[in-house]
């Protein structure tokens, strides 16, 4: 029992009749003096040691396998509203304050934000200035008055948030300013959150900047506040994100603005200076759209876009509502047409799985990444290009390769930790073509109509929320007919890639 708690008992209990008196010692009292002194100096000791504030607690996490430090037990986020101001420099710390309203799932004497770059002056929670302390990449706050089970929480953060540093995710910095990049787990590196995707929640920016520079986030606008020297702009989303899919893009760039499916608002935000050659590529993604409404149903969001960076990370990414790309994957006229296409539409089917639908842990990665590169693969084969880009020359490509991408990788379902410092090294290539090639198993076993019930299925049942490997097995189990829980975890889990149903000639390249 903590020291403090236990001396406020002391003091409470109730009063009892007085103890008979022990009898006189023999050596005169000396012997009870110097058991009093002692007892006295105990104590004192045990005074001044519940009178000192405890050590603040270290990070915690909430256990996922591949990260384990990452979200933070005790309360569920319900919305973000953070405001960042941008000076038009993206060299300087932005001031910012990130407003968290969640609710406590246990009674709570201390909570945890994950929060890596950026100074914090101040911290409130419920209208009350609270203690804070950083510890790793974890902020620890200490409400003034601790927080019952089931009480609604309202943490305000001042801080800054630090486009400098190394390049580990969260700001990237473009010639004429900022964009984000926080998967897997770097949105932490620009506001406090409880960076893991099982806690989803609604995502107010307030973007403040000077006249000439754009500021765009996920979301849809919100009007008003756009006068003055330095307007302030408004996003709002009207479905759950996950804090690795969160954008905001400051720069001078251009909005370009047209109407997708049943009017569907489509927003791209590119560099002005290259509007003219992204328009032809952009024009495209309406007809994207309608490709894979006809395969799994309507789009998930009330707009969609990309975001169009003149930058180099090495890969494009399906923020919610506003997917970023590198600007050379469009203007480098080495790649076909089909393949940039085939591109766009990878992050486009995220918006269903991964962003709509997202994974409850890490783990279960592949089945955003399995089903993007299934749909970029079917629509390259009906694109052309290099006799077609048959899906089924892809998947015995891959099934060649799979044991080797297993060992190196682990299972598609129990994916190996990332390396040290490099935590984006989990998107290997069995989450990739090593994954799709389960979806392909899949189907060849259930056939293409239940197959196709099943991805409808899983995007209508999951909507807005989280799911898991599990929840995949139990639904294609269902929607088949069939028990397919030991077929699946073979392909999810077993350290070899069992035999393709329908292909028994394919073999894959033996591992040594």
């Amino acid at each position: 029992m903590p020291l403090t708690p236990y001396l406020r008992y002391l003091r409470r209990r109730p009063r009892t009749a007085r103890p008979e008196p022990s009898p006189r010692p023999r050596d005169g009292g000396r012997a009870a003096r110097r058991g009093r002194r002692a007892t006295a100096l105990a104590l004192a000791a045990v005074a001044a040691l519940g009178a000192a504030a405890p050590p603040a607690p270290g990070p915690e996490g909430i256990g996922d396998r591949l990260f384990p430090q990452l979200g933070n037990p005790g309360y569920d986020v319900l919305a973000y509203d953070i405001a960042l101001g941008y000076s038009g420099h993206n060299d300087r710390p932005l001031p910012a304050v990130t407003t968290v309203t969640a609710r406590a799932t246990t009674a709570l004497d201390h909570l945890n934000l994950d929060f890596a770059r950026g100074t914090v002056s101040s911290v409130t929670v419920g209208g009350l200035p609270a203690r804070f302390a950083r510890r790793g990449e974890d902020l620890v706050i200490t409400p003034a008055v601790p927080v019952p089970a089931g009480a609604p929480l309202r943490i305000v953060v001042r801080h800054t948030s630090d486009p400098r540093g190394a390049a580990d995710g969260g700001w990237i910095r473009t010639p004429d300013g900022l964009a984000m990049a926080n998967q897997a787990d770097a949105a932490h590196r620009v506001f406090p959150c409880n960076d893991h995707p099982s806690d989803k929640a609604y995502v107010t920016f307030h973007l403040t900047a000077p006249r000439g520079v754009t500021a765009v986030a996920g979301g849809v606008p919100v009007p008003g506040g756009e006068d003055g020297p330095r307007p302030t702009r408004t996003f709002r989303s009207v479905h759950p994100v996950a804090t690795e899919l969160a954008q905001v893009s400051f720069g001078k760039s251009a909005v370009l603005t047209r109407r997708g499916p049943h009017g569907l608002p489509v927003r791209d935000v590119v560099p002005a200076t290259a509007r003219a050659a992204m328009e032809p590529w952009l024009a495209r993604t309406p007809a994207q759209i309608a490709w894979m409404e006809r395969r799994v149903g309507r789009f998930p969001f009330p707009l969609y876009g990309l975001l169009i960076a003149d930058t180099r990370t090495g890969f494009e990414l399906e923020t919610q509502t506003l997917s970023l790309f590198e600007k050379g994957l469009f203007t480098e006229d080495h790649r076909p047409s089909w393949y940039v296409e085939s591109v766009m539409v990878h992050e486009l089917a995220h918006q269903w799985f991964g962003d709509s639908v997202s994974p409850r842990r890490w783990s279960d990665l592949w089945l955003n990444e399995a089903h993007a590169t299934w749909y970029e693969a079917l629509y390259a084969e009906e694109r052309g290009g290099r006799g077609k880009a048959a899906l089924a020359d892809r998947m015995r490509r891959a099934y060649t390769e799979s044991d080797g991408w297993r060992a190196d990788g682990g299972p598609p379902a129990a994916p190996k930790r990332p390396v040290a410092g490099q935590k984006i090294s989990i998107f290997r290539p069995v989450v990739y073509d090593g994954s799709a090639l389960v979806l392909y198993a899949l189907r060849q076993k259930i056939g293409p109509a239940a197959f196709d019930r099943l991805e409808r299925a899983w995007v209508r049942r999951h909507r807005d929320g989280n799911a898991s490997t599990a929840d995949f097995t139990a639904l294609a189990s269902e929607i088949s007919g069939r028990d397919l829980s030991g077929f699946l975890h073979a392909w999810l889990y077993d350290r070899k890639t069992p035999p393709m149903p329908g292909h028994p000639q394919w073999k894959s390249r033996r591992v040594t």
